[in-house]
């Protein structure tokens, strides 16, 4: 039987700041500081590279990297006087820094950064002089996260960590993201210490993968979830029943849910949803549109079921071609189903 998943709480540790001072400890002047590396400066990135950058010591170096110049420029922009430097190519950043976190769109992208990082095979002879720590917090499946993985440890220069994250945007921003990671035992207390200065919670869901694998079932839940609300919020308000009403009980009975409870589509239940911004912000409906695809990808590849899955896909494809809905928070689908905004 296996074991329940672990959860870890808190701030950075001790024991981070211990190893961190303990390195500091080389002769050479390279590793007098610690330097981290950040590639993916996206709306999840940007906030998360500025936690981390506001929680790292201020000796230590932040180096970023971006596909837009303009979104680097702006970041350093922003930490001016602080010890930032902007790479033009992501090997500059396996080179000289020790941990390097990666949030990027798709799988391809994660492939893609870290080929480019590990060739040609010589970190461990320059830089901060030992393995690399590679922590990736993209949600993309679990087979090409098994490959990145496979890749970064078959040329002995590092480990991979898969760590997708919940949260949105806005937990992004506070430093209140939830990590699911997919590590061996002896990794956990080392990246947790890393991940905790970007957010709040980490859970240890098993071996390499099992990060993924985890945050895929809760957005496939999520999806499906969605849509459910959208349908039956919509259903009772043309049965003449009041929107915040029907919240109210939805919230109290079975079928409370987040989609209900924190993320109703239908305008003004909640206040500062994205429904009640004209559903900008939030999480957007191309994102719920991949992870929907992965998670059905990685079903079929196991073997397990997936009933609806495909169903509601279409929806969430449907969405995002219709011109009053694409590019919105995927509560936009009780926009698409007529409901009364």
């Amino acid at each position: 039987m296996s074991k329940p998943f672990s959860v870890i709480r808190g701030s950075a540790s001790k024991s981070w700041a211990s190893s961190v001072g303990a390195r500091r400890t080389f002769a050479t002047s390279r590793c007098l500081h610690a330097t981290w590396g950040f590639v993916g400066l996206g709306r999840m990135g940007f906030p998360m590279a500025k936690n981390l950058r506001a929680k790292i010591p201020k000796s230590d170096k932040l180096i970023i990297h971006d596909v837009n110049p303009a979104v680097t420029g702006q970041f350093a922009e922003e930490h001016a006087g602080q010890t930032i430097q902007v790479a033009e190519a992501v090997r500059e950043i396996s080179e000289q820094a020790e941990t390097i976190i990666t949030v990027l769109p798709e799988p391809h992208h994660v492939q893609n950064v870290l080929r480019a990082m590990l060739k040609p095979p010589t970190l461990l002879k320059i830089g901060p002089c030992k393995p690399r720590l590679f922590i990736d917090c993209s949600t993309i499946d679990p087979k090409n996260s098994r490959a990145a993985s496979n890749a970064v440890h078959s040329s002995g220069q590092g480990k991979f960590i898969d760590a997708p994250m919940s949260g949105g945007v806005v937990g992004a921003s506070a430093g209140t993201l939830t990590f699911m990671i997919g590590a061996s035992n002896d990794m956990v207390k080392p990246v947790s210490d890393v991940l905790l200065m970007m957010g709040k919670r980490v859970l240890h869901m098993g071996e390499q993968g099992a990060g993924l694998k985890g945050k895929l079932a809760n957005n496939y839940l999520l999806g499906l979830n969605n849509i459910a609300t959208c349908e039956a919020m919509n259903m009772g308000i043309k049965w003449g029943l009041d929107p915040k009403k029907l919240a109210e009980l939805i919230n109290t009975s079975t079928g409370r849910c987040w989609p209900s409870e924190v993320n109703n589509p239908v305008p003004y239940v909640v206040q500062n949803s994205p429904a009640s911004r004209g559903y900008d912000g939030g999480f957007g409906t191309s994102l719920m549109r991949k992870d929907m695809k992965l998670a059905l990808q990685a079903a079929h590849e196991s073997g397990a079921a997936s009933v609806m899955g495909h169903e509601a896909l279409s929806v969430y494809d449907l969405v995002e071609t219709d011109d009053n809905c694409k590019g919105k928070d995927f509560s936009v689908v009780y926009r698409f189903l007529g409901g009364k905004e």
